[in-house]
Formats: structure tokens, sequence, C-alpha cells
């Protein structure tokens, strides 16, 4: 490449919610620009007006804000090469094409769609392999180079429909360096005169992305391997105009599979595998459907990011754990690998449990407050933070804060049946009973400490075994069998409201006879 500063695109099409590997391939560019110090610019490739969904471009900016993707140039930031997106650009394609058209490397062609049809059943009954617009098979054809010049004109000046398509050679090897996988030799034979510009005068990607990213100044190409099949035709193009010289490099990124590795990940895959496949909520504009995005379901920023990095580019160490920074700093292509990533959603799980305790008690108390307060849930901020602290090395995600502990807040009106039926008793009840009595004799700010010592010496003077009445004793605290520090919940509790719940929990689980 001529140009020593690094430019990287990520080139999404407004035409849905974005796929988290959209979200992968944007971050890659992301990182290999910052590592460069080069510049990241988000182009719209909405020409396909019939795919356009409203909404849709809002909530690919809104998703790449969200997992700290910063935007260099872009149709919100602007830059030296607005606009920056494809169907404000249409006069600039039609000039390229037409350029491709008078230095006979592109032609016109009028065939409607019978004929079209005509021609591939006529192939497949033939049994040719491919059925394409071809070297070959053109020369059959409704177009600029069977038809006389005189016709030709006359249909254009007549406002007949036709598309121009690329004359591509009829046998050549067309040879590229991909920075991932090495040399690629595709034979022209095996490629169709794809459609450069259609009958509504917008490009196809094929010719929309090449001059863009020839006028942007790009000079690394990195993107889905999807687009691995177009590359060789892209290259040709590049010829074509002559850009040889300032063709970008390609580096065409590992397909995200499913997590048992058998097959590319779709939605309905992670449909029925119950996790997200969108970054954000998207709701379908045609059927209503409303599909939970990961930040939704509970994932963080941090979790998203360092998961994706991971799938595809390996450090070559064993650290799992990076920031933005630390990705920035590691980041090669060098690293990426050929092979397609499982995407497994436990390690997923696993980094947004790891993020989740890295953040102070303050941190996570804003996400409870939020349910707190759409719940109408009153409660103190310091209680809030408090509660925030002790939950912190128990749960995965945000939600499971208030969802799993609602107890915290609201007296317990169901009791967990396995528990009841395996360890409550008359006896028991009647111990919890006079251990309500002695915890309702302490201050009500008593500590995790101060309530701890009070329970074992309560046991001790019994001389009842402290183990057998414990997990009834939270049972009746908190209406379950498990969770986090007993006494550290008697303490954000306090003594008058603990001693209150057992007793509740006595009358409505009966056998409240006491010991005489």
């Amino acid at each position: 490449m001529n140009n020593s500063e690094v430019r990287v695109r990520f080139a999404p099409s407004p035409t849905g919610a974005l796929h988290i590997g959209g979200v992968r391939t944007a971050l890659y560019n992301y990182l290999f620009a910052r590592k460069n110090n080069g510049t990241m610019l988000l182009r719209i490739e909405d020409t396909d007006q019939s795919r356009f969904v409203p909404g849709a471009e809002a909530y690919i900016l809104e998703s790449l804000k969200w997992v700290g993707i910063e935007i260099g140039e872009g149709p919100l930031t602007g830059g030296p090469h607005a606009p920056y997106r494809q169907s404000e650009r249409k006069d600039i394609y039609a000039q390229y094409a037409q350029q491709l058209i008078d230095e006979g490397k592109a032609y016109y062609a009028f065939d409607t769609s019978e004929e079209l049809d005509a021609m591939r059943e006529k192939l497949k009954a033939a049994k040719v392999a491919n059925q394409q617009y071809n070297a070959v098979t053109r020369n059959t054809m409704q177009n600029s180079l069977t038809l006389p010049e005189a016709e030709v004109k006359a249909k254009l000046a007549n406002g007949d429909p036709y598309v121009v398509r690329l004359m591509v050679p009829r046998k050549e090897d067309i040879r590229f360096h991909d920075l991932i996988r090495g040399w690629v030799v595709v034979h022209s034979s095996v490629l169709d005169d794809k459609i450069l510009l259609k009958s509504d005068g917008m490009p196809t990607y094929h010719l929309a992305n090449i001059v863009d990213d020839h006028l942007m100044k790009i000079t690394h190409v990195i993107r889905g391997e999807e687009w691995l099949p177009s590359a060789p035709l892209h290259v040709l193009m590049y010829r074509f105009f002559g850009w040889e010289d300032t063709m970008p490099q390609f580096a065409h990124l590992p397909l995200l599979l499913k997590p048992d590795g058998n097959g590319k990940l779709s939605k309905r895959d992670a449909d029925k595998a119950g996790f997200p496949i969108f970054p954000l909520n998207w709701t379908d504009s045609v059927s209503g459907e409303l599909s939970q995005g990961f930040k939704e379901k509970g994932y963080l920023p941090e979790t998203m990011i360092n998961f994706l990095a991971l799938l595809g580019w390996s450090p070559g160490t064993e650290k799992e754990i990076f920031s933005m920074e630390e990705l920035i700093s590691e980041f090669s292509i060098e690293r990426i690998s050929k092979a397609g990533a499982k995407f497994d959603i436990d390690k997923a799980n696993w980094f947004n449990q790891h993020y989740i305790k890295s953040k102070s008690a303050e941190e996570l108390a804003v996400y409870l407050q939020k349910d707190l307060d759409k719940e109408g849930v009153k409660a103190s901020p310091a209680k809030v933070i408090k509660v925030a602290e002790v939950l912190r090395e128990r749960i995965s995600f945000p939600h499971e804060l208030w969802e799993q502990n609602k107890f915290f807040f609201e007296v317990p009106t169901a009791y967990d049946q396995q528990v009841v039926e395996k360890k409550w008793n008359s006896d028991v009840a009647a111990v919890l009973h006079d251990l309500s009595k002695r915890i309702s004799q302490l201050e009500d700010s008593v500590t995790a400490t101060t309530a701890h010592d009070t329970i074992e010496n309560f046991f001790a003077t019994k001389e009842l075994k402290m183990g057998k009445y414990m997990q009834p004793l939270r049972l009746s605290i908190t209406g379950q069998g498990g969770g986090p520090d007993l006494m550290a919940i008697i303490e954000i509790l306090g003594a008058k409201e603990t001693a209150k719940r057992i007793d509740s929990a006595i009358v409505i689980l009966g056998g409240q006879r006491t010991q005489a």
C-alpha cells in the first residue's frame, strides 16, 4: 500500500438487527486501527433499497456505542469522505460504471427475467454445473456485446430496463494474498459476469464497495469469510480501474460456529440454545417478534468485547482476561485463526461473572436500584449497596441481584417446599421460636459477628446441634434453602425484622408449639 496511515471500515447493511458476528468484525477492525494509530470509519451500505429496514442504522450505531467501539468517520461523525451512506453516493457509482463500459470492461445487458430463466434451464438440461451468465453464455444473450450498436443506443434512448455487468475474462488465474489465509488463486472460468449497476440505477455491493474503498483510502479490508468468494472479482475490478497499486490488503475472518462446532451460527440455533444473537433488543418490523439482546439479557460491554475478541483470535498465551486497551496493545491479524470459532455461551457467562465480581458494590447497586424502582420497592441507598456487596461473588448477571434475592426487601410468602418437607417439623419450629425471642433482644443494628455469636451461644446453652437448625432458620428468614451468608443477611435485615420473619414462618408453616 502507498498510504502510510492505516484506514479500515465497517460497512454493514441496514437490513435488520446487527448479528453478533458483525459486532466481532467491527471489533477486529477497531482493534487493528487503534493498534496502528489508524482510523476506522463506518459506512452504511444501503444500496439494496428493497431490503432497507427503518431503524436498522440507528440500531447499528447504538450497538457499537454500547460495546465501546468508537467511530472515526461516519454518517453521524462526518469526515473528509462524506457522505458515508451509499444511497447518497449514487451519482459517483454511475460515473465509474460508465468508465468500465467505455473501456470495454463492462457492458449493458437487457435480458428479461424470463430470458435469464430460459438460459439457466437450458444449461441445466445440458448438465452444466454452474448456470451462470459468464464469458461463454453472454454471447447468446441480449446485451451490448451481441446486439448492434444502433439497437443498443435505441434501447438506452427508449429507457428500456438494463443492468451493467462486469466483463470477466474467460481463462485467467486471479491471485491475491489474504492476511489470514495466505495466497488465494481462483480461475476466472468459475466467476460469473456480476451485475455492477441495477436497473434502478443503484450499484450492487461489488461496484459500490470497490469504488468507496478506493475513494475513502481504505488500506485493509477486514470482513467475514462469506465475502471470500467475491474477493477475486474485487481484485479483478481493482485491476480494471487501474488501482492495483493502492488495492487494500484483505483479511477474511473465520466463521462463528454453533456451540457444537457443526455449521455456521444462526438466529435459530441461538434461540434453540436460549441465548441472544443480537447485541441489543430488536423488534422485527414485520412480525413484531422481540429478540432479546445481550445487553438486556444482562451481559456487560466488557464481557462482550473480551468474549468476541477471543472468538477467532488468540494472544498466544494462556491469558484470557483483557480490557479494551490491552486488546488494542496485543491485537494482530497474524494471530487470527483460519478455522471457525465455536460460540460457547458458557464462556461468555464465565466472563460476565468475572466482570460482575470486579465491579464495586456502588456500581452494582445502580443496577439493583433500577430494578427496585421498576418494582416500586423503597430501600435506603446504604442498604442497596450492602446487598450488592454481599451478592457480588454469587451472581453472573445484574438482574440476579433482584430476581434471586427479593427476600432482602420483601418478606417471604412462599418457602422452598423441598426444605420444608425434609427439615421442618414441630420440634424445629419450637427451637426457632425460642431463637426468635433471643434475636429480638439484640440491638437492631446487629452485626454479622454478633448475630453469629448469639446464635452459636443459644444452641450451645440448649445443648443442641446447631447444624440441624441452620437450614430451617435460613428458610424462615429468606424462604430459600440456600443463598448468601446468613449472618450477613441478618445484619442487613436487622434483629427485629429477622425475629419477625422467623415468627411469621412458624405461623405459615405450622408447628408453632413452644417448649414448656
